[in-house]
């Protein structure tokens, strides 16, 4: 283990992650007047595709980066409470995924992921760490909601960044709790079926507060294809080594 602390640089680690967040900032800047059609706003800066995709630019950069820098990083932290290695990994092939896919209009967010070095963690503790990310984001969800209380503006701009965070750090949160390899969700579920359990039902209501039902289930079904296509490609998409 020692060794591996040596060969992790932090710099590199803040390079890879700085990559996967641009990557996934443009993917949903892309898609991002969809997702205010999604959760009934109006989509405002219309346009070409390229001056929408750059007017909401900013927004897709606050809500991508808050919930799954954060995501990675309670990830990390998490590992490291149990005594294990833990660094943030990009994949480029991952980032070509993500960017393609948010051009064509549904994005399959696979920038990057970390990477944890153990030969000793029990189910409990590996289910710890997994569990650590989505909470993270009902987390980001819970204090962006209670600002957004005392957030009197009429600036449409401003109202579609709120809506905008707390949807994608849930949305996040879901893809994450599925139960397929090697989403956070199936390293859960083999823990503890109850917790798996109750975490995704309160994600799913919580996404149920933000979009019609229709809507959600419709994009529901899609991303349980998607993710279990993506389970296939995992073992393929190569993060930079050590």
């Amino acid at each position: 283990m020692s060794s591996y602390r040596i060969q992790i640089s932090v710099s590199e680690e803040i390079k890879d992650m700085l990559i996967a967040d641009a990557a996934l900032t443009i993917a949903f800047a892309m898609i991002m007047p969809s997702i205010m059609q999604y959760l009934g706003l109006p989509a405002i800066g219309n346009g070409t595709w390229l001056v929408s995709t750059l007017y909401y630019m900013p927004i897709a950069l606050v809500a991508a980066s808050i919930s799954f820098i954060l995501h990675e990083y309670m990830h990390k932290r998490t590992a490291q409470h149990f005594g294990a290695v833990a660094a943030f990994r990009r994949s480029d092939m991952g980032i070509i995924i993500t960017l393609v896919s948010g051009f064509i209009g549904f994005l399959m967010a696979l920038p990057g992921a970390t990477v944890i070095y153990t030969n000793s963690f029990t189910r409990r503790e590996n289910g710890y760490v997994s569990l650590a990310g989505p909470l993270t984001n009902f987390a980001i969800f819970g204090i962006v909601a209670i600002i957004s209380l005392f957030i009197h503006s009429g600036n449409a701009y401003v109202q579609n960044a709120v809506f905008a965070i707390m949807f994608i750090s849930m949305w996040i949160a879901f893809v994450n709790m599925l139960p397929i390899y090697p989403l956070d969700g199936s390293k859960i579920l083999h823990w503890n079926k109850l917790v798996y359990g109750t975490v995704l039902i309160a994600t799913i209501a919580v996404l149920f507060l933000l979009v019609p039902a229709l809507s959600l289930i419709i994009s529901i079904g899609i991303v349980l294809v998607m993710a279990t296509i993506m389970s296939f490609f995992a073992r393929n998409i190569v993060f930079r080594g050590l």
